[in-house]
């Protein structure tokens, strides 16, 4: 994480026990010793995030939240292995350090990376930039996505990562579950897609690393330069499609730029502001994959609205049950029924 993400104290329901874990990293990272500070990030609507200061320099700590929690969400475990995966790929990852699966340490699963100055994007308009630096960003965001995509998954050792068949009739399981599981007051976009997404899976079956909440927010730029340091949040990576997280990123062209806690570039005059247009960002897209075009594009578009439905209605239960990451959970887990129109207007094409 960076200097350029907020730093706030640790939130009620965080907390836990700094000096356990120093102790913990004493005997198992190399030349540690001494007191360690922790105090949280404001993003992480999923897995709490915090900036460990210690007499060695700054960390950061990845963590699962506390209380109870859905089947298979979570997974700190599996990000720490793709990033530790890529550490030396053509992919910016910024470094890891240990993983630790012991919830008697600090209460959950955690593992501990480096801290690394840098630039997150919060707003995908990019105020304060000129319209030069806005392509510039936006074309760094779309080359790393597709070198991702480049990486062999098996040569960098995710062989059972993920399954290499089944991928999308897996997901819409998945989250169909996991919306079901969250459920607080229906939903009629959601009931749509859940009967639409599976009779209109497309035959394709690529597959790559997909990192599943690929987004502006979730890059890390240089300090002064349009040049990504590191993806970060690679809680929902797996083996997949890659026009998976393609549609995800680009679902920003569709949102409102007043919708609360997201932002987006509808309406927004692009040309002015020197951000592409979505068929353009698609285009630039293809050619680094080195592809000709982005095949079935409504679909995994219906798709990718339809899954963020799903992870806002279940920042929504956390949030009623008093145990969500961020401070903005409920603002943000309101917006699942928006996001399934959304999804629904993509499917009709």
């Amino acid at each position: 994480m960076s200097s350029g993400a907020e730093v706030t104290e640790v939130r009620a329901g965080h907390a836990f026990d700094t000096a356990r874990l120093a102790e913990y990293l004493t005997q198992h990272l190399e030349g540690f010793s001494g007191a360690v500070r922790a105090r949280q990030f404001r993003g992480g609507q999923s897995n709490p995030t915090f900036l460990i200061e210690t007499e060695q320099g700054r960390y950061v700590l990845r963590k699962k939240p506390p209380g109870q929690l859905l089947p298979s969400a979570h997974m700190i475990e599996r990000e720490y292995r793709v990033m530790h995966a890529l550490r030396d790929s053509l992919v910016p990852i910024i470094g890891t350090k240990l993983l630790c699966e012991d919830p008697s340490v600090i209460g959950t699963a955690f593992y501990l990376m480096d801290f690394a100055e840098g630039r997150v994007f919060r707003d995908p308009a990019l105020p304060d930039m000129t319209a030069g630096e806005r392509r510039a960003i936006y074309g760094a965001m779309s080359d790393v996505m597709a070198r991702l995509h480049a990486v062999d998954w098996r040569a960098v050792g995710l062989e059972g990562f993920g399954k290499p068949t089944g991928y999308l009739t897996r997901q819409i399981a998945l989250w169909t579950r996991q919306y079901e599981a969250a459920k607080t007051q229906e939903i009629p976009a959601m009931d749509a897609l859940i009967r639409w997404l599976p009779a209109h899976m497309p035959a394709d079956e690529a597959t790559t690393i997909a990192h599943g909440d690929f987004r502006l927010e979730n890059l890390m730029f240089h300090p002064t330069e349009p040049r990504v340091l590191g993806v970060l949040d690679w809680e929902l990576a797996t083996i997949g499609h890659p026009f998976a997280d393609v549609a995800y990123n680009c679902m920003i062209w569709h949102l409102d730029p007043a919708t609360p806690s997201l932002g987006g570039l509808k309406g927004r005059d692009l040309a002015a502001l020197g951000i592409p247009s979505e068929a353009d960002y698609l285009a630039d897209y293809a050619r680094s994959a080195g592809r000709a075009r982005i095949e079935n594009y409504p679909f995994f578009l219906a798709f990718a609205f339809f899954r963020f439905a799903s992870i806002a209605q279940g920042v929504y239960a956390r949030a009623l049950a008093g145990n969500a990451s961020a401070p903005n959970a409920l603002e943000v887990g309101s917006l699942a029924g928006p996001l399934a129109d959304l999804g629904w207007q993509a499917a009709q094409g």
